[in-house]
């Protein structure tokens, strides 16, 4: 199979978001306690206090839940590993085409240096890792999560074509990712511009999520949140 296929499959996507997984979780076990819980990057907060909901509690136990489905994705994948090659230049590959991917949106959304991301770190180390988490978290829960599930209800409801359901899921999860930024005590107030232009990229990252696959959407999330960082952090 070529770059195209095996680059948007589940396997190359654990593979290749396991790095930056891994860099958000260590970044935040060296947060200070006190910080932590508030820094947290606001969707795994917002998967955290669902989960507790059900009595699933402890400050690493979405970082394991999401660790364990990867390695069930990585466990099912690995039935085809006869038919599947690891072609470790495809990896490299994909840290480009992220970097291309964040790049054009970057450009997209270059009159408001602001777009996706509203640094709340007190240091730069922690405003790193949270844009590092925004990547990983933010797209598995509104690409993966939210648009799987509102495909299926829409399915449910509408017997609409695959085609259909998928915009149509993707539209209600673009606006979905936009109004979360504004929730919370860290959130932005209110601009119907600001809400439109956060609603625009959910629509090019699930875009690209549809068209690429998970990781290098995830990558191309958090390469964008850190170009803007390096903007804000060298704009004086």
């Amino acid at each position: 199979m070529s770059y195209w296929t095996q680059s948007r499959s589940p396997l190359y996507s654990f593979l290749f978001t396991i790095p930056i997984f891994f860099i958000y979780e260590i970044g935040i076990f060296f947060i200070s306690k006190d910080d932590v819980w508030v820094l947290r990057n606001g969707a795994d907060a917002l998967m955290r206090q669902l989960l507790a909901s059900f009595g699933i509690f402890g400050l690493y136990g979405i970082g394991a839940i999401f660790l364990f489905a990867f390695i069930i994705v990585f466990i099912r994948q690995k039935k085809q590993w006869d038919k599947t090659d690891i072609h470790f230049d495809y990896l490299l590959l994909m840290t480009a085409e992220s970097a291309v991917w964040a790049l054009c949106l970057y450009f997209l959304l270059s009159n408001i240096l602001v777009g996706l991301m509203n640094p709340i770190g007190k240091s730069i180390i922690q405003q790193v890792t949270l844009a590092i988490g925004a990547g990983i978290y933010e797209e598995f829960l509104f690409r993966v999560l939210l648009i799987y599930g509102l495909n299926g209800i829409l399915g449910f409801i509408f017997q609409w074509s695959v085609n259909i359901r998928r915009w149509g899921a993707m539209i209600v999860a673009a606006g979905i990712f936009s109004a979360f930024h504004f929730i919370g005590e860290y959130g932005d107030y209110f601009s119907l511009d600001l809400f439109l232009l956060r609603f625009f990229a959910g629509l090019v990252l699930g875009i690209v999520y549809f068209v690429r696959g998970f990781g290098i959407t995830a990558y191309a999330h958090s390469i964008y949140d850190l170009i803007v960082l390096t903007q804000l952090t060298t704009r004086y």
